[in-house]
């Protein structure tokens, strides 16, 4: 269609939580900034020690950075804007402007789910296959991966932006979102948009349910593998290092299954409940994961420890320093 068929529309407006009063709006807008805060401390946090330190750089860790990176581009797409328009009152965001977050939200969300194809594959070829680990995945192969994975992310959430941007919109431009999506968007269209509401539904399935299927699959293996083990210590400790995954993987996955099959089934929510749950859904894991890292991974948390112990002793060495001096002056008094 024509560029003048939108023509009625130049700009968007996010509700955020349309019910929330608006003596609770600073609060609100203040989790948000501390769940932002969080994210970038945490995943910076894990970008600084694989960068620093030599020992990470495995495949696991590589993958971990990946998913790192696209947690932070991922919040600072979608939690600036809704952070501003509380305290600023600005929810207004333009027409082109929101189409490139749309995009980014769909395309960090499609590389997201290829990383956590990837942490599963790693866990099932390391417990299933432990002979054939180190010829399988090699840093050069998961780097290959990985980029493959941002660079396929690209078309779907691409082709979305290329057939709703023509659209007509001349209606209502309040989108009742935190950020801009292709349903708030779509939605607003004067045109029929089930042709475009199913193509965006059968390609959120596919990179959601293509590798969650591999996901089910390999922690399937991964189960068998284990109950094998004659030594339940060696149980035990194979399980430890798969539950971070599968907590980080049940968060990212459970929650939008449950919302893209209820908004096309005819499950209808309360506007502020379905926010709620897709703002848990897209920003609780960013949030938690660096957490998850540092907590259950040794390798990271011997890292960790190491910094800060690094740290500790050098603010002791500085204050034993400062401290030597001053009794030098007065001992020279």
């Amino acid at each position: 269609m024509l560029e003048g068929n939108h023509s009625t529309v130049i700009e968007f407006f996010l509700t955020g939580f349309p019910g929330l009063p608006p003596q609770y709006q600073g609060l609100v807008s203040a989790v948000l900034f501390l769940v932002y805060f969080v994210t970038l401390l945490g995943n910076a946090t894990v970008l600084f020690l694989f960068a620093t330190d030599r020992s990470l750089h495995k495949p696991m860790y590589y993958i971990i950075l990946n998913l790192s990176a696209c947690d932070i581009l991922f919040s600072t797409t979608t939690l600036p804007k809704i952070i501003t328009k509380y305290w600023f009152q600005s929810g207004t965001i333009s027409f082109t402007a929101c189409f490139v977050q749309m995009y980014f939200v769909h395309y960090l969300g499609t590389v997201n789910s290829y990383i956590l194809f990837l942490m599963a594959l790693d866990r099932y070829v390391a417990i299933c296959h432990p002979l054939r680990y180190s010829l399988v995945l090699k840093n050069s192969t998961i780097l290959i991966l990985s980029i493959t994975a941002w660079v396929v992310g690209k078309a779907g959430p691409l082709m979305l932006v290329i057939r709703a941007y023509p659209l007509p919109y001349c209606a209502s431009n309040i989108i009742n979102q935190c950020f801009c999506d292709h349903i708030g968007i779509t939605t607003l269209t004067c045109t029929d948009r089930t042709s475009y509401g199913l193509a965006a539904f059968a390609f959120a399935m596919v990179t959601l349910l293509g590798p969650l299927a591999f996901i089910i699959f390999s922690y399937c293996c991964i189960i068998v593998a284990v109950l094998k083990m004659a030594n339940l210590q060696g149980r035990l400790k194979t399980l430890s290092t798969c539950s971070a995954q599968l907590i980080i993987i049940s968060l990212y996955y459970l929650p939008r299954c449950f919302t893209y099959l209820a908004s096309n089934i005819g499950i209808t929510f309360n506007a502020d409940l379905r926010i709620v749950i897709i703002m848990v859904y897209s920003l609780f894991p960013p949030m938690i994961n660096p957490i998850i890292y540092c907590l259950r991974t040794k390798d990271m948390r011997e890292s960790l420890l190491r910094r800060l112990n690094r740290r500790t002793i050098s603010q002791k060495a500085q204050v034993s320093a400062v401290s030597d001096s001053l009794e030098f002056v007065l001992h020279s008094v």
